[in-house]
């Protein structure tokens, strides 16, 4: 597998307090990359750093070989990174497939709402085409009209994985998504992010580390800003420090 995206020495500081210290992570293409480690670990905290939410003290950035500065979060998009978030976010005033719209913002030449309101017939044909391919994806197409209130918690995080598809990324940043979800949903999820990776290369960061199993070809293991281990799944979990760390993962 070819490296896509590299993080080395990343480290961050709040205030006193070192969030993250001295931080590795690797992620070739077309792969899932699980984050996972106990509450407090530094997770969202890595996540953030790469999605341009938290400037790092310390760290080098690359992508596809290349280094970068640390990206912005309006760069994002431009860089090939898409992220959903903890929650859903999703515009309450908006249709489903107004709010993916709004995802496909950054490939519209005139900016989503002057398409929207209709100042742009052929480009606001192009988001909607864009949109409805992403909900297809996300299997949300039947919510394409519904308002965010008439949703279900796991519709709408369909919805919200579809506005990250529509970018169409090189890397997708998953928040979380299992998160809410009941069984069944869980292994539809898990079945879908294994299609995704067809397409694209994906960093999961999940409390629900079965979920991550299923899903996984490597995974990181953080504890106390620090990465513990890293590898196969079930090479992880029998590490002493990461057994240590969970009290147990997975018994």
């Amino acid at each position: 597998m070819s490296e896509l995206l590299k993080v080395e020495g990343l480290s961050v500081t709040f205030g006193g307090l070192k969030a993250l210290n001295d931080v590795y992570i690797e992620l070739h293409k077309n792969e899932v990359l699980g984050l996972i480690g106990p509450n407090g670990a530094g997770k969202t905290t890595l996540f953030n750093a790469i999605s341009g939410l938290v400037p790092p003290s310390t760290g080098k950035f690359s992508l596809e070989g290349k280094n970068s500065t640390w990206p912005k979060t309006h760069q994002l998009a431009k860089l090939g990174i898409a992220r959903t978030l903890q929650g859903v976010g999703l515009f309450s005033g908006l249709t489903a497939l107004e709010n993916v719209m709004v995802g496909a913002e950054a490939h519209a030449s005139k900016g989503f709402f002057a398409d929207l309101f209709g100042t742009s017939g052929k480009s606001e044909a192009k988001l909607k085409a864009r949109a409805h391919k992403a909900l297809a994806w996300a299997g949300a197409t039947a919510f394409a009209d519904k308002l965010p209130s008439q949703l279900t918690y796991p519709d709408s995080k369909r919805v919200a994985l579809a506005r990250a598809l529509v970018l169409e990324p090189k890397i997708l940043l998953l928040d979380e998504p299992a998160a809410g979800l009941g069984h069944d949903e869980i292994e539809k999820l898990a079945n879908l992010i294994l299609q995704l990776k067809e397409f694209y290369s994906i960093i999961v960061v999940e409390h629900n580390v079965e979920f991550v199993n299923k899903i996984s070809d490597r995974v990181y293991v953080l504890n106390f800003g620090e990465v513990i281990s890293s590898g196969p799944f079930e090479k992880v979990r029998e590490d002493p420090a990461v057994v240590a760390a969970y009290l147990g993962i997975g018994n």
